[in-house]
């Protein structure tokens, strides 16, 4: 605009602290805000070893990337890092309101597109019209499969889980305010309780968000106070990530099955949540509801965005039977940014309201 003032490329911020930049995408809705830089170096062998490192000596960075006043409690984030994996093009850490994550596949599904397009791995060949990013997780190494054309991805992603299992079926758990209720406990590269809303005396596609935010906390403390969880591979691992209400339909059907998945502190996912469809098709396999390669279709109750998914093989994880899910779904960009710190500033690693 003509006579307008000049605006310099960063506001007057601590010059010891580096700005944050990063890229902001959604997947069904639920937002993802990857580190591109500013953060400082994450040290560690493996990549595990890098996630407690980053909680124990750079949480202030998640802090000030996903609270207010730069963020929400919902909001959602990815620190890329180096990983010990040959096969892979990157490593990720996951970023929530309290903490890390195993796995996440709503990230994982706008991760593929951001690799392809910033150039984390090699360019396609020549007329491709898909390409693999291998995105190691917490959990393991995540095979992703980025529509694309002229080497620029378009259109959906799908993954391939880390290997998929039931811990627990039909688990007796006390809930405050609800009886006795049964659950399953299923690792879709994170531990999810999993109960029908019904049985909550809730329908996940009508009830209104705070009450089957404040039903799924519950059987989430119920879970943990009553249910020790155990991973055969790692503790690190070895934790309840949160409560997945579903209306019940989990026998095939080619008509969508919708879910509400409330995890970290009472973090409400806006999608169909990718780790969440992961281990419900595992329970379902594991209960006889759903054979190899049948798709179904998994809805959001929050925004009414899809996901597909489908048990592609068998597999093990230790001594429990596993299989092998393919998710797909869309990913798009919403813009960038760079965060900035006053050193003055008596907020500035972030808040939430409680």
């Amino acid at each position: 605009m003509e006579g307008a003032p000049a605006v310099p490329r960063l506001p007057p911020h601590d010059p010891n602290t580096p700005a944050l930049s990063v890229v902001d995408m959604h997947t069904g809705g639920e937002p993802l805000r990857i580190v591109l830089a500013g953060c400082p170096e994450v040290v560690g062998p493996t990549l595990l070893a890098k996630r407690r490192y980053m909680r124990q000596h750079l949480d202030h960075v998640r802090r000030r990337v996903l609270l207010e006043p730069r963020g929400h409690r919902d909001m959602y984030g990815a620190v890329l890092v180096r990983s010990e994996l040959p096969d892979a093009h990157l490593g990720v850490l996951f970023l929530h309101n309290a903490g890390y994550s195993s796995m996440c596949g709503h990230a994982v599904l706008a991760l593929g597109r951001f690799a392809l397009d910033f150039g984390l791995l090699p360019a396609p060949p020549a007329g491709a019209r898909e390409a693999r990013v291998n995105i190691h997780c917490p959990c393991g190494l995540v095979a992703v499969f980025v529509a694309c054309e002229d080497g620029r991805s378009c259109g959906p992603v799908r993954f391939h889980s880390v290997p998929a299992f039931v811990l627990a079926s039909d688990l007796i758990v006390d809930v405050p305010g609800h009886g006795r209720v049964m659950v399953d406990i299923a690792y879709g590269g994170a531990f999810y309780a999993l109960v029908s809303a019904g049985k909550l005396g809730l329908d996940v596609c009508a009830a209104k968000t705070r009450d089957l935010v404040d039903a799924a906390s519950a059987v989430t403390t119920a879970v943990k106070a009553q249910f020790e969880i155990t991973h055969p591979e790692s503790e690190d691992l070895a934790f309840l990530y949160g409560t997945i209400l579903t209306d019940g339909k989990d026998a095939y059907n080619e008509e969508p099955t919708t879910n509400i998945c409330v995890f970290a502190d009472e973090q409400v996912d806006r999608s169909p949540t990718g780790s969440g469809v992961t281990a419900r098709i595992a329970l379902q396999y594991h209960k006889g509801l759903l054979g190899l390669n049948q798709p179904r279709t998994f809805k959001s109750s929050a925004t009414s965005s899809v996901f597909t998914g489908s048990a592609v093989r068998e597999a093990k994880c230790g001594d429990f039977k596993a299989v092998i899910v393919e998710v797909s779904g869309q990913a798009h960009y919403t813009g960038t940014a760079n965060f900035t710190v006053e050193d003055d500033d008596p907020l500035k690693d972030g808040f939430l309201l409680t």
